[in-house]
């Protein structure tokens, strides 16, 4: 799964433009599943038939897209103004490298030089209006060569294994999730399942809405990141969640609600195969759950996240140890679903 997770995190899909990431799936699991659909939004739903059929729908859904940026404006000396496509903390991206459009042009987001400032500015973080990315381009009609309005990009793509088995990289919210249903298709399942790589979830869990729509689950299992502040200065009650502390189970965010009896059985399936885990301590975030749970009728929803560190930017920090346990989990629970 490691393996699989890294590779994803390389590859670009801001929201919206998750064609990368959805042709690297695809093509991992086109072998072993029994259908496949894309619909218009872009999300990829497959299924695959397990030992039994159960009495209900169970659906497994992750999201393929990554926070990112846009393009608003190029200026007459070939600088290009840009907005943040999902929730992006303005401090973690200055000096970043960025890569755009289908080509990826290489740039760098820069910001006002120190010896500049007017008084008072180096205390505050700059707005975004004040921010640019350099192409290398001397004037708008060499940048407009390269890149245009309306192009997306994501931040820097390299992948780096350190210290005591931790993973840095980009977009790990939510390759992680990813990477745990494509072991899942490439296992034997316990039961017939629906999986769905969603599309547009930073930006309001909007490939959800129509997965939700579309497959009508009874049960959706949402695998996820979620985030985690166990840094320094940060108080006991304020980390939410802990690197290092096993899976996260949360039993409710900032959109959703986890159904309580899914989220009871979610947790005594992973003490009945000592899966280490854990719960968030803050009402925090939000997954694909808030829109499934909402669709037709109602469904049933839990979530199973890895924490995660420095999340939506480009140097998210993550703990193998954390999430590979992850299919495991989810196996032993479709098992315990599939007997109800």
């Amino acid at each position: 799964m490691l393996d699989t997770l890294k590779t994803l995190c390389i590859l670009s899909g801001a929201s919206g433009c998750e064609d990368e990431v959805r042709d690297y799936i695809l093509e991992r699991v086109m072998p072993h599943v029994d259908s496949v659909t894309t619909d218009a939004m872009g999300n990829l739903i497959v299924t695959k038939k397990g030992k039994v059929t159960p009495n209900r729908k169970i659906l497994l859904a992750a999201h393929m897209d990554e926070v990112g940026i846009i393009i608003t404006n190029i200026d007459e000396n070939g600088f290009l103004h840009f907005d943040f496509i999902g929730g992006v903390d303005r401090r973690v991206v200055i000096g970043k490298r960025v890569y755009i459009g289908k080509d990826g042009i290489r740039g760098v987001i820069g910001i006002k030089p120190v010896h500049l400032l007017e008084k008072g500015e180096e205390k505050t973080v700059p707005k975004l209006d004040d921010m640019y990315i350099d192409i290398g381009m001397q004037s708008k009609e060499e940048a407009e060569k390269l890149v245009s309005l309306g192009d997306e990009g994501v931040f820097e793509d390299s992948v780096l294994e350190f210290g005591d088995g931790f993973l840095k990289a980009k977009a790990i919210d939510d390759r992680v999730g990813c990477a745990a249903m494509i072991k899942l298709i490439e296992s034997d399942l316990p039961c017939d399942c629906t999986f769905a790589f969603t599309v547009q979830e930073e930006v309001g869990t909007r490939g959800a809405q129509i997965v939700s729509a579309r497959v009508q689950p009874d049960v959706a299992i949402v695998l996820e990141g979620t985030t985690a502040a166990d840094l320094p200065g940060v108080g006991e009650s304020k980390k939410i969640c802990k690197l290092g502390e096993g899976l996260v189970l949360p039993f409710m965010d900032g959109g959703t609600l986890y159904t309580p009896a899914l989220w009871k059985l979610a947790t005594e399936t992973a003490d009945k195969n000592n899966i280490k885990w854990q719960t968030k301590t803050r009402i925090a975030g939000g997954t694909d759950a808030r829109l499934i749970q909402r669709g037709g009728a109602g469904r049933q929803v839990v979530a199973i996240s890895a924490p995660i560190r420095n999340i939506h930017s480009p140097a998210s920090v993550a703990k193998v140890s954390d999430f590979a346990d992850m299919p495991k989990l989810v196996l032993a629970l479709l098992c315990a679903l599939a007997a109800e």
